[in-house]
């Protein structure tokens, strides 16, 4: 498959700007693999889909507020910051992305807050845009941390152009948010009410957890036409010992599985043996998933409208098979479907 396969034609303003009022009333296209035929639903409707011993596999992945807008020392200079992983905890280390890039050498300072409460030290180039950071700051880690992400904004993806708002806390986040690390939200998780868990666990729906920190590979761009070129950045994943249990459970019983957005399908298939059973792990993939693609775990799926050319339509296609998402997409957008992390949603069955 070539890169340009998966560009299309997205009109603006079917790029969602805020999330639907509530949750789990986004719209839901329902597209079926082997029939082919495309329902259009409310996303509350996925409760008519499964059955009792079924099971959904979320990611409890908890996003933090990764965005920090500083000044460079001197110049003054406006400098935004974002926060990918800590390296290092003790020496207060973080990889970070820094826009613009060009501006920042090592040796350099920057500075955040009004009174520049907070001061970091450039002490690596990483990459074109990358660097390590030294934040300087000598109190108790707990109080770092806390100075820290005052400072910082929720991450919200450049598509959507528009300032923060206090809702974006809580909205840019699944409501089994959990283990902090992602700076970017598992969007198809964001869907499920606390009303919706409720009524899936009373038709006796059984719930998977596992961990991905999404990175910013999901937002990066594909720059090669061959697509076997194209190198994902690794992201961490945990899966333990109660999810494998419960996921292996369903498929010995031929119970159906839903992976819940597109990370979760990289988990799965990345800790998946022969047979088809998941095994505990506690590491990192760069699993990058594009047609043709066999895989081995869910038997259903849940994700967002995808922005043209991303890896994440990339996987989807893979699993609804291209010609058939391809077109499910042209259907969204003639029927006006909102795209994006704020978006309405898809259930492949």
């Amino acid at each position: 498959m070539k890169l340009s396969q998966f560009n299309y034609k997205l009109p603006e303003e079917l790029i969602a700007l805020d999330p639907s009022d509530n949750r789990d009333e986004s719209r839901l296209m329902v597209i079926d693999r082997e029939s082919g035929k495309i329902e259009h639903k409310v996303f509350k409707d996925v409760l008519g889909y499964f059955k009792e011993d079924d099971v959904m596999v979320f990611n409890n992945t908890k996003v933090f507020p990764a965005r920090l807008y500083g000044n460079k020392e001197k110049t003054g200079a406006k400098i935004e910051v974002f926060l990918l992983r800590e390296l290092n905890r003790d020496q207060r280390l973080w990889d970070v992305l820094v826009d613009p890039a060009r501006k920042i050498r090592i040796g350099n300072k920057l500075y955040f807050g009004e009174n520049n409460s907070l001061v970091a030290e450039v002490i690596d180039n990483t990459t074109s845009r990358g660097r390590t950071l030294r934040f300087l700051f000598d109190g108790p880690y707990e109080e770092f941390k806390k100075t820290l992400y005052a400072h910082g904004e929720t991450p919200l993806p450049k598509f959507i152009k528009r300032d923060v708002k206090t809702e974006d806390k809580e909205r840019y986040q699944t409501i089994f948010a959990k283990h902090e690390g992602a700076v970017a939200a598992p969007t198809a998780g964001m869907h499920f009410s606390r009303e919706l868990m409720k009524r899936l666990e009373i038709l006796g729906v059984h719930f998977g957890f596992v961990t991905l920190h999404v990175g910013l590979g999901n937002f990066r761009t594909v720059e090669v036409e061959d697509l076997t070129k194209h190198k994902m950045d690794s992201e961490k994943i945990i899966i333990d010992d109660k999810a494998t249990e419960i996921i292996n459970s369903a498929r010995e019983r031929k119970s159906k599985i839903c992976a819940v957005g597109t990370t979760v399908m990289r988990t799965l298939e990345s800790s998946v043996s022969t047979n088809g059973m998941v095994k505990p792990f506690d590491g990192w993939t760069n699993k990058f998933i594009f047609p043709p693609y066999e895989f081995s775990v869910a038997q259903s799926m849940i994700s967002n409208f995808h922005l043209p050319l991303s890896t994440l339509l990339m996987m989807v296609s893979a699993y609804g098979g291209y010609d058939l998402t391809m077109e499910a997409y042209q259907v969204a957008i003639k029927e006006k479907y909102r795209f994006g992390t704020y978006g309405d949603a898809m259930m492949i069955i």
